[in-house]
């Protein structure tokens, strides 16, 4: 009776369910509470469930579900709570991912750091990506593995048991006590992974880590269908896809964007794609390169999931170390590119530079003559041989539109990599995909960073393919629109309120095609301390976005995302972005992001309400 009762809630909201569960890739920050963010969707959701209230007003209401999609995802969240209720366990035990590894992966990436051993079990075939010689050399996990007849025939084992079953129905197995996770398999869809028993809690933060930084959750479009096929207890349904075609539509549009001629490579996050090109570097440099120790130099206060991703690989191989890279402000990226360069260039290692241009939030360009003059520098190792050149990585989201690795630009000598969040200008923030590029010098490279995204099966899904085709023929105009409304706003606000700092580009730089629409604002402060005045800033940042967003709800938003169709977003970097960034690193200032479609005279007279309050 409780799983009917289930079941038939769950069908009431899935009829009831607002838009924005289906189609939102941001999450709302005026209903995110961070200390309550893995609990508060769930408790509230649970709430309504025992009250039987399915009100699509209600539902709307609720507060930003921690699962990532880039964070807000409620129906991955419900798909959790109800394979959970029906095992009768917490839902934090259940956490579902887009890919078909990323699970496996999570649970040997702990056993690693634990160092404790692993056994692998499955009945009839592990993911078709599955690379065990690659796990094991370039990730550094040791594991064992067995084929069994079912999961009652787990043998003994000194260490923790996965279990992997291939599934065309959402599978609600009994559990046993001598497997400590399992792992269903959907075709098409991703997997779940089920955390059986208390000895294992510890895993869950982990496993929800992975799933933050290397990965993403089953996506909102495929998590519908699975939970669609539970509620009508069905086999899942083959879903219509024109996948291949979308891919080559994708794959020329990135190519003709970026002027380049190598195969581009789109993952299902920009997080995805990062860390496809930070294990293949890494497979390169062990091949290649045999014993020599890595350096991923990265910016301090870059996007918090870059930095963190970074230190998470570093924490798995003792050869891999980050190296800070002061970017901003007071420091200029050239210069501390070039000291950095020269020392890991005396010690012989391999450098691979992680990049923002412009940087976030701050919105600053480098001298790009002089980059280049410092990227290919030719330095002396201590013993005096040639030292290694460095793979730059840029990260050009806030510009894709700019064709850094083209022949005769900037970065079309030396070793470079382009890669960007599709979940901004590409997909016009209708998904999550990310992509990357590489110039000629870099084939051998992509080949091994394709390796790398298909292993953790990260490429992005037949939906993310889809939107991405439909949205990146048009992707340039939307920029250009956007950025004219940014000038426009930007241009008013100076002359409003002079005091501010605003950290955007010149009209120079423009000119040469950074046109990004996103600016930082640094609002005036008054009081007598230093702490008295950051307090009464960061209270105004708070003051102007609620201004915003209460008096023009229809479009401007308090959420962290860029290069959406329509509207304005609003964010405070340190409270967002940069979450894991170091506290001295963080920026406690406004971002505002503006898109080509938006009543900006509107914004302009709340922007004058907010000047005449201050």
């Amino acid at each position: 009776m409780q799983n009917q009762n289930i079941i038939n809630y769950l069908k009431a909201v899935l009829d009831n369910m607002p838009t924005d569960w289906l189609d939102l890739t941001t999450h709302r920050l005026d209903i995110y509470n961070e200390k309550l963010a893995k609990t508060e969707f769930i408790t509230e959701f649970e709430k309504l469930y025992n009250a039987n209230n399915f009100e699509a007003s209600i539902l709307q209401t609720l507060p930003t579900a921690y699962d990532y999609i880039r964070l807000g995802h409620p129906l991955s969240s419900v798909f959790e709570w109800a394979i959970a209720q029906i095992h009768g366990i917490q839902s934090e035990y259940v956490i579902n991912f887009s890919s078909q590894t990323m699970p496996i992966l999570a649970v040997l990436r702990k056993n690693l750091l634990d160092n404790k051993n692993t056994l692998i079990a499955y009945k009839e075939k592990l993911p078709n990506n599955f690379n065990a010689e690659l796990l094991k050399r370039v990730y550094g996990y040791s594991f064992k593995i067995k084929q069994i007849q079912n999961a009652e025939a787990i043998p003994e084992f000194n260490g923790r048991v996965i279990y992997v079953s291939n599934e065309d129905t959402i599978t609600t197995n009994l559990l046993n006590p001598n497997i400590d996770f399992y792992i269903n398999l959907y075709e098409n869809l991703g997997s779940v992974i089920l955390i059986n028993g208390k000895q294992n809690q510890s895993y869950i933060s982990e496993i929800q880590h992975v799933r933050r930084r290397e990965s993403i959750a089953m996506t909102p479009q495929n998590t519908l269908v699975a939970l669609k096929a539970l509620v009508k207890n069905s086999t899942l349904e083959t879903q219509n896809s024109n996948r291949e075609a979308n891919k080559q539509e994708v794959l020329k549009s990135i190519k003709t964007i970026t002027a380049t001629t190598g195969k581009p490579l789109v993952g299902s996050s920009g997080l995805s794609i990062q860390y496809a090109i930070m294990m293949g570097l890494i497979d390169d440099a062990q091949q290649n390169h045999h014993g020599k120790a890595i350096k991923f130099i990265v910016p301090t206060n870059c996007y918090g999931g870059t930095n963190d991703q970074a230190r998470r690989v570093a924490a798995c191989n003792h050869n891999v170390a980050i190296v800070d890279l002061e970017v901003d402000g007071d420091n200029d990226m050239v210069s501390s590119l070039k000291t950095v360069l020269d020392t890991i260039a005396a010690q012989d290692a391999i450098p691979y530079i992680i990049a923002e241009i412009p940087t976030n939030p701050r919105v600053e360009v480098p001298d790009l003559e002089e980059l280049k003059a410092v990227l290919t520098k030719v330095r002396k190792t201590s013993s005096g041989a040639n030292a290694t050149l460095p793979v730059f990585i840029l990260d050009q989201t806030f510009c894709p539109n700019i064709q850094f690795l083209a022949e005769g630009e900037l970065l079309a000598t030396g070793k470079a990599i382009s890669y960007a969040s599709g979940s901004k200008f590409p997909s016009g923030g209708k998904c999550t995909a990310g992509y990357c590029v590489g110039n000629k010098n870099t084939e051998r490279l992509m080949e091994r960073i394709a390796i790398h995204l298909s292993l953790c099966d990260n490429e992005a899904t037949d939906f993310q393919y889809a939107i991405l085709a439909e949205q990146m023929p048009s992707m340039n105009q939307r920029v250009e629109a956007a950025y004219k409304n940014t000038r426009a706003f930007v241009n008013f606000i100076s002359k409003k309120l002079p005091e501010a700092k605003i950290n955007f580009v010149s009209e120079e730089l423009a000119k040469r095609g950074f046109t990004p629409s996103v600016f930082s604002l640094d609002l005036p402060t008054k009081g007598n301390t230093d702490e008295e005045r950051e307090t009464y800033k960061r209270q105004l940042n708070h003051k102007l976005i609620n201004l915003m967003i209460t008096r023009i709800p229809s479009e401007s938003k308090y959420c962290v995302s860029y290069g959406q169709l329509k509207g304005c977003y609003w964010t405070i970097p340190a409270t967002s972005t940069q979450g894991t960034t170091k506290e001295g690193d963080k920026d406690y200032i406004a971002r505002v992001a503006l898109s080509g479609h938006m009543d900006l005279e509107r914004h302009k007279e709340v922007f004058l309400e907010f000047v005449g309050g201050i």
